[in-house]
């Protein structure tokens, strides 16, 4: 087992280098950009892997993961960030209720962007709020992430039974107008989402480190994701959502993320604490 407290600074300055080649080489071999990602998380995602798999060395790792594509996998899905739940952070959806509904309520059509979309559980949280604001029908959800295993579990809205006592205490708290047993049913183990829910979103593939603009977008979510990257990478991806937000779009970040240290701060309304901001239209 890797216990970097029993190494001495050469040996940790080698196991970074080592780790770098790891990144550089995943992204030459398979395309998926983890070179600016929080050196931090990547380390230990990457060193978690390798206890479980036991490699002695992480040249060993890397030559594996150059010709096992399962092995890179396993780790693709280490490497992604997979925390979330109906309405979490209920603070925030109650939030959406308050601020941003009047202002979406203007527009003829809604198009929002949630990136990181993860196994669908706040995508469908809004698909729940818009439709309690009468906005569903006029709405259309590009829920996007680049794992595909988890992209194909948020396709079938099938969740764990034993988290629906939280999932409805997070829906009353974010300002639930029914019961939220209306918006599932009960299949042995697990619970499968009303399919009304899922007639306007679009699940996609989506990198936010290598891909492009997603097209124009009234709401972009992306909740929890960004504290994952480091400072320039960060910055990229503020400056694709400000080029797809439309004038006066809403862009909604996690808690512990800011637009603060970004160039694109002064462009930006914060409208309220819990990192919902609005695109200027200067």
């Amino acid at each position: 087992m890797y216990d970097e407290n029993q190494i001495n600074e050469e040996e940790k300055i080698n196991h970074n280098i080592e780790i770098s080649l790891i990144l550089e080489a995943i992204y030459l071999k398979y395309g998926y950009d983890f070179r600016n990602y929080s050196k931090a998380h990547v380390k230990r995602r990457i060193l978690s892997r390798f206890t479980k798999d036991k490699f002695t060395s992480l040249a060993e790792m890397q030559h594996r993961l150059l010709t096992d594509p399962e092995l890179f996998h396993s780790l693709l899905v280490d490497l992604s960030l997979n925390v979330t739940e109906m309405f979490r952070d209920p603070k925030f959806f109650y939030a959406i209720r308050e601020l941003a509904v009047p202002i979406m309520k203007t527009y003829p059509f809604l198009k929002i962007w949630h990136a990181g979309c993860s196994t669908g559980e706040e995508v469908y949280s809004m698909a729940i709020l818009l439709e309690e604001e009468n906005l569903l029908d006029k709405s259309i959800i590009y829920a996007t992430d680049f794992n595909q295993i988890v992209l194909s579990n948020a396709t079938e809205a099938i969740y764990p039974v034993s988290r629906m006592k939280d999932y409805t205490e997070n829906y009353n708290k974010a300002g639930g107008k029914v019961s939220f047993s209306d918006y599932f049913t009960v299949q042995y183990h697990a619970v499968k989402l009303d399919q009304r829910l899922k007639k306007n979103i679009v699940f996609s593939d989506h990198n936010l480190v290598t891909d492009g603009a997603f097209g124009e977008m009234n709401m972009i979510v992306c909740r929890n994701v960004l504290i994952y990257f480091n400072r320039e990478l960060q910055n990229k991806v503020i400056k694709l959502f400000y080029e797809c937000l439309l004038p006066g779009g809403i862009l909604c970040l996690g808690t512990k993320e800011t637009l603060m240290f970004s160039e694109y701060n002064e462009k930006f309304q914060q409208i309220s604490k819990l990192n919902i901001f609005k695109k200027l239209y200067r």
